[in-house]
């Protein structure tokens, strides 16, 4: 009996602690950091404050954890690549991947930007020493594949960069685009932006473009 009192107990900590983390996103895109209390999280959450003190004791152990969240919903498809896999695959599926979670999740980019713009005060060490250990890890693998003749690229850091910069551009500047083209983005555009950027991106890089991208 005890037992499935745990788990329940367990289920429960681990929704709540979710719950807590989408109305934070939600919050600090809307409001920024400052802006933000753990009250309006609480509010967005439909918990009481004290729940979110329970997971979180202050307002920037929440701000972090949130941080952490989005690298790794923005990374997963990238952490696992090895010099043995085929860069065109790796690649064009990071940055279909990352054109998606801008399209359903845009308030990520703009957290993330809005931290580093202002320069990133507000990153503890822990997190910039994990950000820079999973940087350097892609990094070694990239340099692996063109020492292996698989692709051809100046430098990998940038082409991180670019990756980066070019599908976040349609999370973080998503109304300057809906100004342009006088409508709001949909489906079919996104997929197109995805398909342009994976085949600009890796003819860039020597590389042919899967036949699933084309």
């Amino acid at each position: 009996m005890s037992k499935k009192i745990d788990k329940k107990g367990g289920k429960i900590r681990q929704d709540n602690y979710k719950k807590i983390l989408n109305a934070a996103e939600q919050e600090f895109a809307k409001s920024g950091l400052k802006g933000t209390t753990i009250q309006s999280v609480a509010n967005a959450a439909e918990l009481p404050k004290a729940n979110v003190l329970y997971y979180f004791k202050t307002k920037s152990d929440l701000y972090i954890a949130v941080l952490k969240q989005i690298l790794t919903i923005w990374n997963s498809s990238f952490d696992q690549a090895t010099a043995d896999d085929e860069p065109a695959e790796v690649l064009a599926a990071y940055i279909s991947e990352k054109i998606e979670i801008s399209r359903i999740r845009p308030d990520l980019s703009k957290i993330f930007a809005l931290e580093i713009i202002n320069g990133g005060l507000n990153l503890d060490e822990e997190f910039r020493l994990n950000h820079r250990t999973w940087v350097e890890g892609r990094v070694a693998v990239i340099n692996q594949w063109v020492a292996k003749n698989k692709m051809a690229v100046k430098s990998a850091h940038h082409l991180l960069y670019t990756i980066w910069a070019s599908c976040q551009h349609y999370a973080d500047f998503s109304a300057q685009i809906s100004q342009l083209t006088n409508r709001d983005m949909q489906q079919a555009d996104f997929d197109q932006a995805s398909k342009s950027l994976i085949h600009l991106i890796l003819k860039g890089c020597e590389l042919e473009v899967p036949e699933q991208y084309c």
